[in-house]
């Protein structure tokens, strides 16, 4: 007997269970009362026998509803036995039956009995008995949704994983990062060129990360997926679609919610981002940069393999369920955006305004694939063509300044001017937009006409360029005039040649060092450095033209051997005062470039020396031999070359009898 019922309660399927029960009872040939008891001992082993029919009174059959009777009362039982509020201290079973495999196929096994049970009474005919195990079986899938409900929500949070920082970003493959960095500072506005210079450790501007292909990770522990398919099988089949969809959104919103935070992305309405000042606004801007491709290509797409898994079969409450988990996270993101698109304008927000641009249109085919939800598409096209707005204003708000710097305080030293430094960076940053500018600007071309007939400029050049291309000239060409302009401010036209130099050597250098080169043509650097070398003659003209008339053999009164020691004096006097005169005020310009500062120098030495060195050599021994030579030919040729090492250096200094003495 102890052998027969360990086999009962380790036995295979309910028809072994069965069959074996039957055969005890037939042999032991027991009266019915006899049988009866041991049914009951039985089914205290194992509720399987619970469903037996025909176990009493030597094979006679119960009732289907009987039968019925009997599933419902042992699936009650294991329902019951998992329900908080039916034990004696409200307690009991509070932890999730998941933790055993045993006690998750049982209550399982009971859920699907109840559930078969729902079906089939709900097809047989209506009366009160019916009725009345209706009432009993909704009451039992009652309490066992709101047992998986617990269950399913406890899963979810129990088996996501942990996410930071550091597994967000390292999460993306084939990251490039492409710093666009110019050699200079941008300053917040035009009041700021004067701390604009060119190896300062001040703004510099840096690209988004880009984003290749789709990236999926896990974001709960792969194998609990089954656990909860399961669970959410049958919360759908008992008529608990709806609020199994909401414990999920409700649990995977707040996990989306919190890589939004690890990610550095804050809560603040457009009224609390239109407030931010720009040094941290741009922070935040580029922590929404990166939080949007890693969003959109990591997060959501996981978020969307993960609720197909769970939910595929359900098509449409699918895409409800993940339309409303990822809608609080993309409505966060793009309301960010939108407050960025209409706030105020200023020049150093643009490439980052690009950034943002292209960013949300990269990842936007992506939305549109995931995301069924026509608004929340309707919202991110919405804020896409805000920013795309705000950029093309913020450009040409750009150029409107450019056009209106008017300042009328020249460059003391003749040094490059702030504006020049500003427009050109800004230039070479804005280049490598190409791509998004030109096509915002594709159908902006009014600007076209005025490029006709300028500075050489054909139709079939225009053409050919790109609109931002064209754009980028009109600007540069505005830079030129007003950099004309400010040349004018100086009275010496000497040091209004050197500015003019300084500047359009800034330009061509940086044309030249960027992808600009490409866009402008080597036509227009060719006609740059001929405008840099008539104004060199210029200096020289300007500069030197008073001390080389010293030096002509015009006016000496005589030849070589006889001309006037009074003429001669004069003449060595003049030119002394002019080259010192020189020395003072050219030691103090400003010309930055190395390069340029040598190829000045130089042009001075092959005009000047050569001159002196002649005019000495043919009149320096009339004066040599008389008292105080020293006090008329006071420099050397080579004294001159090595004084003329210090001009353009900024720094004045004068000469008084070969001996240099800083002012």
């Amino acid at each position: 007997m102890t052998t027969t019922a360990t086999s009962l309660t380790g036995g295979g399927g309910e028809d072994r269970v069965l069959a074996t029960a039957q055969q005890i009872l037939k042999n032991l040939n027991a009266p019915k009362e006899v049988t009866e008891d041991m049914l009951l001992i039985f089914s205290s082993f194992d509720n399987r026998l619970s469903n037996i029919t025909n176990l009493i009174n030597g094979g006679d059959s119960k009732s289907a509803k009987d039968e019925d009777l009997d599933r419902l009362d042992a699936a009650e039982k294991i329902i019951l036995r998992w329900d908080p509020s039916n034990s004696e201290d409200g307690c009991r079973h509070s932890f999730t039956l998941l933790d055993s495999v045993d006690d998750v196929a049982e209550y399982f096994s009971a859920v699907d009995d109840i559930l078969r049970l729902m079906n089939q009474i709900s097809i047989q005919p209506s009366d009160d008995s019916n009725q009345a195990m209706m009432e009993r079986v909704e009451n039992a899938i009652q309490l066992a949704m709101a047992r998986l409900e617990d269950e399913f929500r406890h899963v979810l949070i129990r088996n996501t994983l942990p996410l930071d920082a550091d597994r967000l970003y390292g999460s993306i493959r084939r990251v490039s990062l492409s710093f666009a960095c110019n050699d200079g500072e941008i300053g917040e506005d035009f009041e700021s060129f004067g701390e604009v210079n060119d190896r300062g450790s001040g703004w510099f501007h840096e690209r988004g990360a880009s984003l290749g292909d789709n990236v999926c990770v896990d974001l709960i522990n792969p194998d609990a997926i089954v656990e909860l398919k399961e669970i959410a099988d049958r919360m759908v089949v008992a008529g608990y679609e709806k609020e199994c969809l909401q414990v999920y959104s409700s649990v995977r919103r707040d996990a989306l919610d919190e890589c939004l935070v690890i990610l550095g992305v804050e809560k603040l309405s457009i009224e609390e981002v239109q407030k931010v000042e720009w040094k941290s606004l741009d922070e935040k801007m580029k922590k929404w940069i990166q939080a949007v491709k890693i969003a959109v290509r990591v997060l959501l797409i996981g978020e969307k393999r993960l609720c197909d898994d769970i939910f595929g079969e359900l098509d449409e409450s699918t895409d409800m369920c993940f339309n409303d988990t990822a809608k609080g996270c993309i409505m966060q993101l793009l309301n960010f955006g939108e407050a960025v698109a209409i706030g105020r304008r200023s020049s150093e927000k643009l490439f980052r305004i690009l950034d943002m641009y292209v960013a949300l249109r990269d990842v936007l085919p992506n939305l549109e694939n995931m995301v069924s939800d026509e608004f929340v598409i309707g919202e991110a096209k919405g804020v896409l063509s805000g920013l795309g707005e705000a950029a093309k204003g913020t450009f040409t708000e750009f150029e409107m300044a450019v056009q209106n710097e008017t300042s009328k305080k020249p460059m003391q030293n003749g040094e490059i001017h702030p504006l020049t430094r500003y427009v050109m960076n800004y230039l070479r940053l804005l280049v490598d937009y190409g791509d998004p500018m030109n096509s915002l600007l594709e159908c902006d071309e009014e600007n076209l006409v005025d490029l006709q007939n300028n500075d050489g400029v054909d139709d079939s050049q225009l053409s050919n360029m790109s609109p931002l291309g064209r754009r980028l000239l009109l600007l540069i060409t505005t830079l030129e005039s007003n950099i004309e302009e400010k040349s004018r401010l100086y009275e010496d036209g000497a040091i209004k040649s050197i500015f003019f130099i300084n500047n359009m050597r800034y330009i061509v250098i940086k044309v030249q060092d960027s992808e600009l080169g490409q866009v402008l043509g080597d036509d227009w650097v060719r006609r740059r450095m001929g405008l840099i070398r008539q104004r060199h003659t210029s200096y020289l003209r300007a500069s030197w033209s008073k001390a080389l008339s010293c030096l002509r053999d015009e006016g000496v009164g005589g030849s070589s051997s006889n001309a006037s020691k009074m003429a001669l004096k004069e003449r060595f006097k003049n030119f002394n005062a002019c080259f010192e005169e020189i020395y003072r005020i050219q030691t103090a310009w400003k010309v930055p470039d190395k390069q340029l500062q040598e190829e000045l120098r130089i042009s001075i030495s092959e005009t000047v020396l050569p001159a002196y060195r002649s005019f000495l050599g043919r009149f320096g021994s009339q004066l040599e031999s008389g008292r105080h030579a020293g006090k008329y030919i006071k420099y050397t040729p080579d004294d001159l070359e090595k004084y003329l090492s210090d001009f353009f250096e900024g720094s004045p200094c004068v000469l008084n009898h070969m001996k240099r003495k800083s002012t």
